[in-house]
């Protein structure tokens, strides 16, 4: 039996979304007593004990606004306008461990155990992906480095679909059912993107 990889993990955060369906700045959002990128970095960072966080940004002048620690990096889209696809080759481009963890800004409900054990699931693989409602969720996930050529290629050649890549490199799929497992839930897929979105969310958090 192959142990588990116990390889360090970077925190890579995802906050180049302009929010434009909820009219202001989410990541900023105060959200149960803090910030809400501040209570994202810190869920996804203790879930996985991250040696490093990078957060990724559209520009200087949104990495300056945003209520990071002094140890917290930034790194600015390395493709601009490129969306989500952009953004998790800037923050594995970033990372100086092998294997981050990708998750995004508004997602306040990440859960400790089921990201413990996606990344009891890395070994052999280059990524590992959850699975919910017969759809891969790419910004809840775990990749290497490894795949930075193969999402290179398809940024370069305007394919922006995250799964797109998915086929060049190898994926451990986590499905639902072991999800919920842990997030009975799925309460870790919940993202604000409508100011309804976040009423919900305030209700769910209290």
């Amino acid at each position: 039996m192959i142990s588990a990889d116990k390889s360090p993990i970077t925190a890579v955060i995802l906050a180049g979304g302009q929010s434009r369906r909820l009219g202001r700045d989410k990541a900023v959002e105060p959200f149960d007593g803090e910030p809400l990128i501040r209570r994202v970095i810190r869920r996804a960072s203790e879930a996985v004990s991250a040696s490093r966080v990078v957060v990724v940004v559209a520009d200087p002048a949104r990495a300056a606004a945003l209520p990071l620690d002094a140890d917290h990096r930034t790194a600015v889209d390395v493709f601009p306008d490129c969306g989500s696809l952009g953004g998790i080759y800037t923050g594995l481009d970033a990372s100086a461990t092998e294997w981050s963890l990708i998750t995004a800004c508004d997602m306040p409900f990440l859960s400790a155990p089921l990201l413990a054990h996606m990344a009891e699931l890395r070994d052999g693989a280059d990524a590992v992906v959850p699975v919910v409602d017969g759809r891969p969720e790419p910004t809840h996930a775990f990749y290497t480095r490894r795949c930075l050529p193969a999402i290179e290629r398809r940024l370069r050649a305007g394919q922006l679909k995250i799964s797109g890549f998915f086929d060049d490199v190898s994926v451990r799929y986590v499905p639902e059912t072991e999800i919920r497992d842990f997030d009975p839930d799925l309460l870790s897929f919940f993202n604000i993107n409508r100011p309804e979105d976040l009423s919900r969310a305030v209700e769910l958090a209290q």
